[in-house]
């Protein structure tokens, strides 16, 4: 069991705070993807620096390589990767739609064909369960089916019922001590009666937490949050809520005011190493030949280290020329970007005014735009 104190609302954003086994997370929270046991090109220390205080680690990748046995005998995965703060493991349900051309779904669970090496791997609720319980995660994620979009209202309540009787069969299978939880995942696509019957069947059962699953698949903004305003009423308001897999800036603060605790999102890290950087001004791409002779800083407004002693121009130079400090600076840069978000976002909630907050960086975000891609050559 964790616990989850809720301190302050404005509107349905709430101001929460989590308790696990392994520190407190200040939600809403922003988790870092370490999908591999390691937020990629950055130090544990460096990824703590800019104020994350949960990271996500995958089920999938990680019973693959280094195997669940192995981590469980080196300490599990806090100690393996040196990160002492909390984690949240996802269940590899994702992959059952990722690798839907290495996979095959039956009552029972999920048969995968690694991607590494082509081998077969079988990945039942139990098993998704004792694979998370080995790897120590604060909060463990039930086995479900990501119904992928777009998907018939049939198509959807079939996976989306399937779901619900493996999270029955994985809240059965957990067992951790004091300071372990497990969320539940709301599945149903982009259909409210099948949201509803999907929340209702999870509180039924009893969960330390709810996701909201299976959106920022193709569904576009306006679906995305359609769905969460039919859920608002439908999911206990003293349990946190997780938007799996969102998202981008404005994907956030409206999710946010809906009252969504927790997200987690790949944007930033992979951003970075593509030579993406999000701003106040919105998104820049630093492989264009603009930024070649700029001798500012990414963001004016942004105080982390990369912004504070490295140029868009010096930024622009390491990428064109592949040196791997570029992917290295960006992606930090754009984890202090999402994490001082989400502290901006959490004052405004504790002194009532995220309309005004969310208002004015939306129109500054936006009004930014997004930096088009350079062109195949030159730049």
């Amino acid at each position: 069991m964790i616990g989850f104190t809720l301190q302050a609302s404005d509107g349905r954003a709430r101001l929460g705070q989590l308790e696990t086994a392994h520190g407190v997370v200040h939600t809403p929270a922003f988790m870092t993807v370490g999908t591999a046991g390691t937020v990629k090109g950055l130090l544990p220390e460096q990824v703590a620096a800019t104020g994350a205080e949960i990271i996500l680690g995958n089920t999938y990748h990680l019973m693959l390589r280094p195997g669940a046995e192995r981590l469980a005998r080196l300490g599990g995965l806090h100690k393996f990767m040196n990160w002492p703060s909390p984690i949240l493991t996802d269940s590899g349900g994702f992959q059952a739609m990722s690798l839907a051309k290495l996979r095959t779904i039956d009552e029972d669970g999920i048969t995968f064909q690694s991607h590494l090496d082509g081998s077969r791997w079988r990945l039942t609720p139990e098993d998704a369960m004792g694979i998370q319980a080995s790897l120590g995660s604060d909060i463990q994620m039930v086995l479900d089916e990501c119904t992928p979009f777009p998907a018939s209202e049939a198509e959807a309540a079939a996976s989306m019922r399937r779901s619900m009787r493996w999270a029955e069969r994985s809240r059965a299978a957990f067992k951790a001590p004091p300071g372990h939880g497990v969320f539940g995942i709301v599945q149903g696509g982009v259909y409210a009666a099948l949201r509803h019957e999907s929340a209702s069947a999870l509180r039924a059962i009893g969960f330390d937490g709810y996701a909201i699953g299976g959106l920022a698949v193709g569904e576009g903004q306006a679906q995305m949050l359609g769905v969460l305003d039919a859920l608002d009423s439908h999911l206990p308001t003293e349990r946190p809520r997780y938007l799996m897999g969102v998202g981008t800036p404005d994907d956030i603060i409206e999710a946010v005011i809906r009252g969504i605790d927790m997200f987690d999102c790949v944007l930033p890290t992979r951003s970075g190493r593509t030579g993406r950087a999000y701003t106040h001004d919105g998104t820049l791409n630093l492989r264009n030949a603009r930024h070649q002779d700029d001798a500012g800083p990414l963001d004016a407004d942004c105080a982390c280290p990369v912004c504070a002693h490295y140029a868009r121009a010096y930024l622009h130079h390491l990428f064109r020329c592949e040196e791997m400090l570029g992917p290295i600076l960006l992606t930090l840069h754009n984890l202090y970007f999402y994490q001082g978000l989400m502290a901006r976002l959490r004052r405004a909630i504790g002194e009532r005014r995220l309309s005004d907050e969310g208002t004015a960086f939306l129109a500054r975000y936006r009004a930014g735009g997004k930096e088009t891609e350079p062109p195949a050559v030159g730049g």
